[in-house]
């Protein structure tokens, strides 16, 4: 291919690439079939706003439901109240469909499912894969890595102790377990329950997943953690909401896993394509996991998103993704997710939430190049 030829097809690549997300664009904010009264329990938290503000471009009526803090989406209803037992402002109420996206004690659930259950047609409730047995969040699974089928929608889900009584508190992912069988039991056959992993994006409070953009783009040597097969997942908080939104739109009742991406990952791909998004000179330093273990650096807390051999790293989405269920490019998500981070006050900036810091990470790759040269 000639030097003429080879533009005239990459300028031809490059607009059917705009035109793509031209598309893409205006499907995702078109008005729905038709349009619906919501009540969304929260909307002001993370995964909030991106669900309201969506809804809102469909063309449906909104309303929220919190505290005390006001939605940022022009037009939407506001109601105030308290979830552990303030209910009042729902009462006489009703709506085609309620979207859970709150909800951290199952109490919270049993109330407004007992409040609801005949004043809306359809009950969303955003769950989580912790509500799985067997959730990890450190080395748990190093010395017996998962080699079992992928986690499902049918895999067991966590369970109280014997001793539990109802009323009583639940830790996260049987809690999460525990209010999806409430759920369903309130509206048999009209709930419709979604079990996220990572949530990421632009607005994301915990920094799990800020933190690699941001380290990346700062340049250097990066700690990686093991040698970069392990799978990791995680969804784009918009990628999540608005498939959520079009879930109720269409009543598509029964359990889903709302993880990403499209297709599994490794954690060296997912370093290497956020490497994409950056002009900082970077190396990746690649440290086995028993040096990592002995130096205790911690999966999850100190090496975000990543927890080797966890079942829970690479969960099934293909039922989800039957159902429309699409995914931004991992560049896109990284770049959007810096560029939220760079307009975020200083402190947020300087101390991340999670993550390992720059002294501490320097001094383990000193060491590791150090054990490294007396080999």
């Amino acid at each position: 291919m000639n030097r003429r030829k080879f533009i005239a097809t990459a300028g031809a690549i490059s607009a059917g690439l705009a035109l793509n997300g031209a598309a893409r664009s205006i499907a995702a904010t078109a008005p729905a079939p038709k349009p619906m009264k919501l009540l969304v329990l929260g909307g002001t938290g993370f995964i909030g706003p991106p669900m309201v503000r969506y809804a809102v471009a469909r063309g449906h009526e909104v309303t929220i439901f919190t505290r005390g803090s006001r939605s940022d989406v022009p037009g939407v209803e506001h109601l105030v109240g308290d979830r552990t037992g303030d209910l009042d402002a729902l009462k006489g109420r009703t709506w085609d469909a309620v979207l859970d996206n709150n909800a951290r004690d199952y109490r919270w659930v049993e109330l407004t499912t007992d409040l609801l259950k005949d004043s809306a047609e359809q009950y969303m409730f955003v769950s989580s894969i912790s509500a799985y047995a067997g959730e990890a969040t450190g080395y748990d699974f190093v010395d017996n890595p998962w080699s079992g089928p992928p986690i499902n929608t049918q895999s067991r889900l966590a369970q109280p102790d014997a001793e539990f009584e109802r009323g009583q508190e639940l830790p996260y992912g049987q809690t999460k377990a525990l209010a999806e069988q409430i759920a369903h039991a309130a509206f048999p056959g009209r709930t419709t329950v979604v079990r996220p992993g990572f949530i990421v994006g632009p607005g994301d409070p915990t920094d799990r997943f800020t933190y690699w953009p941001v380290r990346i783009n700062r340049g250097g040597e990066v700690l990686a953690p093991g040698d970069g097969t392990d799978p990791v997942q995680f969804i784009d908080v918009r990628d999540l909401c608005e498939w959520i939104v079009r879930l109720v739109e269409t009543q598509t009742y029964g359990n889903f896993n709302g993880v990403g991406i499209g297709a599994p990952i490794s954690m060296a791909e997912m370093l290497y394509g956020m490497r994409a998004i950056t002009s900082s000179a970077v190396k990746f330093s690649w440290v086995p996991i028993p040096f990592l273990m002995e130096h205790n650096v911690q999966p999850y807390s100190d090496m975000p998103i990543w927890i080797p051999g966890d079942p829970l790293s690479a969960v099934d989405n293909s039922h989800a993704i039957a159902t429309g269920l699409t995914f931004r490019p991992l560049a896109v998500t990284a770049a959007d997710t810096l560029q939220w981070h760079e307009a975020r006050p200083a402190t947020e900036q300087v101390e991340l939430r999670i993550g390992i810091n720059a002294a501490r990470e320097t001094e383990i790759l000193e060491a590791w190049h150090a054990s490294m040269a007396h080999v």
